[in-house]
């Protein structure tokens, strides 16, 4: 491969302020991580030892709505706004290097919106980033319609993220380790089970790290989907597959042929879940996908960086 060839799409920024917010409410860490540091100059070393031509920057959970139990939305879309204007001065001051998600506010839809349309018109994302839950309200919620409904006309991409699951977690069980997978997959189930890829067709929706356990139980989530006559098989197969996934902490021997049989052509994309899987992990997933034997050239390079391109340029 040529040098700096990889569009990676799940690539994490904790702009200073932000990471200083979270910690004067408490919050250490994000889902069992403690908050990295995060600069500038060490991500391009990073990218540049992976041959990670862009990075699409997001900022992961726990998001900018903090307290389960009394939502401030004003605090909310002043920290939204904030990441989101930071990140925008990231990729102008390293042009070509970096693009970003914009950070929005569910479960407040008015500001969602609002800032959606400010960080895309102004600020110049590249789509937005959307957690699986809010304090326990997944996406596909009937009063997020609107938001997607902007989106779609918009035709932008949504890169859906997990938070940690409503509940308590399980001692010695860090979230980010089976808890987000489980995150990301009832975060599908619900945009299925509500309608949103049939009634929003042109939604560019990407599941995180190989979309959790959906290739894998496609089939077995369709069965609760079918006993509440939301469709036939194929069509709510289709509906799952409708949605791009990332090979953050996803691209092994043992994962990646389960998500390469279930995903449409050109719906896998590569990413490295960086800063919150360090440097010698990043290369551990990202020399699995490279060994991947399963590939020719083509299919290397369609998961590097063609299947994203075509995804933000279509």
């Amino acid at each position: 491969m040529t040098e700096r060839q990889r569009i990676d799409v799940h690539h994490h920024i904790l702009p200073p302020r932000y990471t200083s917010w979270l910690r004067s409410h408490g919050i250490e860490d994000a889902g069992g991580r403690a908050l990295p540091a995060w600069s500038a100059e060490a991500t391009l070393e990073l990218i540049d030892s992976l041959q990670i031509a862009k990075a699409i920057m997001s900022v992961s959970a726990p998001g900018v709505q903090l307290d389960p139990d009394k939502r401030d939305d004003g605090a909310a879309r002043a920290m939204a706004r904030e990441v989101n204007e930071f990140s925008a001065q990231v990729a102008r001051d390293h042009a070509g290097r970096f693009g970003f998600f914009a950070t929005l506010t569910l479960p407040d839809v008015e500001g969602s919106i609002a800032e959606a349309s400010y960080a895309l018109d102004t600020l110049g994302a590249s789509g937005v980033i959307l957690l699986a839950n809010t304090h326990g309200e997944y996406i596909g919620a009937p009063e997020h319609d609107p938001l997607f409904a902007e989106l779609e006309r918009r035709r932008k991409v949504i890169f859906v993220h997990p938070a940690e699951l409503p509940g308590p977690s399980v001692p010695g069980l860090p979230p980010f380790v089976a808890d987000f997978l489980l995150d990301t997959t009832r975060s599908a189930y619900r945009l299925v089970q509500s309608g949103v890829p049939r009634r929003f067709p042109d939604l560019k929706i990407i599941l995180s790290h190989g979309g959790g356990f959906v290739p894998y139980a496609s089939h077995r989530l369709c069965l609760g989907l079918l006993a509440e006559g939301k469709g036939q098989l194929p069509e709510l197969l289709e509906d799952f597959r409708s949605f791009y996934f990332d090979t953050a902490l996803s691209s092994t021997p043992a994962a990646l042929p389960s998500l390469l049989a279930f995903a449409k052509p050109g719906h896998v994309l590569y990413g490295s879940d960086w800063p919150f899987a360090p440097a010698p992990i990043v290369s551990y997933f990202t020399a699995q996908l490279d060994g991947f034997g399963g590939l020719d050239a083509a299919a290397h390079a369609a998961i590097d960086r063609t299947n994203a391109r075509a995804l933000f340029t279509e």
